[in-house]
């Protein structure tokens, strides 16, 4: 394997070159949203459609155009070595449940990572630290970005966290992974949150549930199952907003148990074992 540093990425041509990837899938989004959908495997809590598949390739063939040699990966798939010293990491359309249903709450999300120089800057259990995140609701037409070390944005707009600390005034979005090992896992805490809480969302996009967070809308997210394609640009706006992105490697491919939060109430929090 070739570990051998590249040139130094600009970010902020890594960032256009992202949001126009998203945009471009965004608007496909928007045309398919009330067609005829074909499903290439369907399981009990998840659907996978051909357009998942159809819309990583695009978002692929455009990143490709500014940035030929970067791998990328994704739900749907690996290309090059994700290994390498940077790489995209990609879910092409985040809520694909809720699409497929004609239900419109669903984006893309989009991250560029780095293999970290050092452990102590990994954010995630494969050392990779990510740099810019893009996540892109075309529905709504709002676009979330940040470049670390910058502020997070909301079409173009600086965003913030919010700063409830009391518990009993928040609301929290939840996620239930698709496995029934999570499912269990997770019932018993939703339960119990449901009476500490002022209000609790299940609103089936996870990379939308984080950028949530970090406009203020939610205090909160937590999720056990969830995987890197999911939080990996979300995770990075929300800490650019301000806000606590904790998570830690669990069993499975790329798989992490997560809490996105203002900072104000993590403590008071935990993901299902």
């Amino acid at each position: 394997m070739n570990m051998k540093p590249s040139k130094q990425i600009d970010l902020a041509q890594a960032q256009a070159a992202t949001v126009r990837a998203a945009q471009t899938v965004g608007a496909l989004m928007r045309r398919e949203l009330n067609v005829s959908k074909r499903a290439n495997t369907v399981t009990q809590h998840d659907i996978k459609l051909e357009l998942d598949v159809r819309s990583q390739g695009l978002i692929e063939k455009a990143l490709r155009r500014s940035f030929p040699h970067i791998a990328l990966l994704g739900e749907e798939g690996v290309a090059g070595n994700a290994a390498a010293e940077y790489r995209w990491v990609v879910d092409p359309i985040d809520g694909t449940v809720n699409f497929a249903y004609g239900i419109p709450h669903a984006c893309v999300s989009i991250a560029l990572q780095r293999r970290a120089q050092t452990p102590r800057i990994a954010e995630f259990k494969d050392g990779f630290q990510t740099l810019v995140g893009v996540v892109y609701d075309p529905f709504c037409d709002e676009l979330w970005t940040a470049i670390r070390g910058q502020p997070a944005r909301l079409n173009g707009t600086v965003i913030r966290v919010s700063k409830r600390s009391k518990l009993r005034e928040t609301i929290l979005s939840i996620g239930f992974a698709k496995t029934r090992e999570n499912l269990e896992a997770t019932l018993p805490y939703f339960i119990d949150l449901t009476h500490r809480v002022r209000k609790l969302r299940i609103m089936g996009s996870a990379a939308l549930a984080l950028v949530y967070v970090a406009t203020g809308r939610f205090d909160a997210y937590i999720e056990r199952g969830i995987h890197l394609w999911d939080i990996a640009a979300g995770g990075l706006i929300v800490e650019c907003a301000g806000g606590e992105f904790w998570q830690e490697p669990i069993p499975g491919k790329h798989a992490y148990r997560m809490i996105a939060s203002n900072g104000l109430i993590r403590r008071r929090l935990r993901v299902p074992n």
